[in-house]
């Protein structure tokens, strides 16, 4: 252990029985973490943070990009003007995604809500409007974790004649009990990568129609999640990926999320080697108390849900803060040409040893071009 220093902080209220104790250094298999140390109702909980997220929130330092675990979408987009681009959210509804979409729309981004709940989507649709009257927003339905679904919205978009600057992955599932997709794959790997991948690669040619009339260029942003570095010892189990026996929800989570990344490195590798002007890149948006948790078990009862929100307060993003680095990666100068890279609060950012190994990233492409062959 080193660079240890403690700290309290007065809360207020209800929150007058929590106090963080202190902050501290140590290595977790080789890499630096940050574990923090708080008390609730006399309980000592600790949390362990990749090292870089958690140094930028204690302290408020900004990284090389000027911005910093606390920035907002807004703030990371201040000044850019997104006319002419039109994007693509999938996940849209709500949280991060709900976010960007107003974000983008508020920066002249037209964009099209790929969305699960059609009457949901409209809803935000209406919501945005009425604080930004000249957003350009379309609602399309979009099931990921169907197979026909992905078809089906893919199709109906490349025939609308809609250009296509930016692809955003948004779109995710967490923690949910053992089950199998429609197309009889477990469903946190069917809808978190497999839908993505799928729907990546049927836009992919209007990107390309797009970048090169255009002549600007096209990103595709994935996001992740800092959860995979819990992925499974292997970090792809691609000979048991419906193994009910195997199952652990929060491995199962961790292991798509990491599927996110190499998913982002191997197609940023044959775009380059194709010589496209279009960038992939993922992202951690930050830890954030949303409704992708509500399949969870721990929160089950009310007052554990009632002490996580109470705790977030502290130590979880807002949305306006989750939907910054997505924002970020998907609009900003600073990452123009940038591609293969994984971000965090706005900044570049090292993913575990797994989600760096290319050959892991290759197997995993043809592993998912193989269970989308045997869906057919």
């Amino acid at each position: 252990m080193q660079e240890e220093q403690s700290f309290e902080i007065e809360g207020d209220g209800d929150l007058n029985n929590i106090a963080f104790l202190k902050t501290q250094i140590t290595e977790c298999q080789g890499n630096p973490r940050q574990v923090v140390v708080f008390s609730v109702f006399g309980l000592r909980i600790c949390c362990c943070f990749p090292r870089s997220n958690s140094i930028m929130w204690l302290m408020g330092r900004k990284g090389a990009s000027g911005f910093s675990y606390s920035s907002t979408a807004e703030e990371v987009t201040q000044e850019i003007d997104g006319n002419g681009l039109t994007a693509i959210v999938t996940g849209a509804t709500s949280g991060i995604g709900a976010e960007t979409t107003r974000v983008l729309a508020m920066r002249g981004v037209h964009v099209v809500m790929a969305v699960r709940n059609v009457t949901a989507g409209e809803d935000v649709k209406v919501a945005i409007l009425n604080e930004i009257p000249a957003a350009k927003i379309d609602v399309f339905k979009l099931d990921l974790s169907s197979v026909a679904s992905v078809r089906k919205f893919a199709e109906e978009y490349n025939s609308s004649g809609h250009p296509l600057h930016l692809l955003i992955n948004n779109a995710g599932i967490m923690a949910t009990p053992f089950k199998l997709s429609k197309d009889g794959i477990e469903l946190q790997f069917a809808t978190n990568h497999l839908g993505h991948f799928l729907l990546t690669n049927l836009l992919l040619d209007t990107m390309k129609k797009t970048v090169n009339s255009s002549n600007r260029k096209g990103r595709i942003v994935i996001v992740s999640s800092a959860a995979h570095r819990f992925a499974y010892r292997e970090g792809i189990c691609f000979d048991r990926i419906n193994d009910e026996s195997r199952y652990n929800s929060l491995s199962a989570y961790g292991q798509s999320k990491l599927a996110n990344i190499l998913h982002a490195k191997e197609l940023a590798r044959q775009l380059k080697e194709e010589g496209v002007n279009i960038t992939a890149n993922s992202l951690h948006p930050g830890s954030i108390v949303t409704n992708l948790l509500h399949h969870h078990r721990l929160l089950d009862g009310k007052f554990l849900a009632g002490l996580i929100h109470t705790i977030g307060k502290f130590i979880l993003k807002n949305v306006q803060q989750g939907a910054a680095t997505t924002c970020y990666v998907a609009l900003h100068g600073q990452v123009e040409g940038v591609s293969g890279e994984y971000f965090v609060d706005s900044n570049k950012s090292m993913p575990s040893s797994l989600a760096k190994d290319e050959v892991l990233a290759k197997k995993l492409w043809d592993f998912s071009v193989s269970l989308l062959a045997d869906s057919e």
